[in-house]
């Protein structure tokens, strides 16, 4: 007796799902157990409160923020061309101090470069 194959009415069908989908790396498993062990380390700290600044420290930052648009917003390499390699620490009083100030920034950049 001898069977013969006449399409796939007999067969299962495979499933459309991937390699990917049904292997399961250990690689990602390792991930997921340090993570789950991160959250889980996070929770136990105590929730810390929020920097609470003063009036007078938030109008420093305000100011410094808003000598940084005067200037044209550069960027660090932009500092250590126009004031030196300290340029990028300085604050603006120190920089003005240093015969550059924030008005004043992009014309020096201009003629230092």
């Amino acid at each position: 007796m001898v069977r013969e194959f006449h399409g796939g009415g007999e067969m299962a069908k495979k499933s459309k799902r991937s390699k990917k989908t049904t292997k399961s790396s250990n690689r990602s498993k390792v991930t997921v157990k340090l993570v789950k062990k991160a959250k889980a380390a996070s929770k136990s700290v105590p929730s810390l409160t929020p920097v609470v600044r003063s009036s007078s420290v938030r109008a420093h930052i305000v100011e410094g923020t808003r000598l940084f648009a005067l200037a044209g917003r550069p960027t660090k390499e932009q500092f250590i061309q126009v004031y030196g390699p300290k340029g990028p620490k300085m604050t603006w009083a120190q920089r003005a101090k240093a015969g550059v100030d924030a008005k004043h920034f992009q014309e020096a950049l201009k003629v230092k470069s």
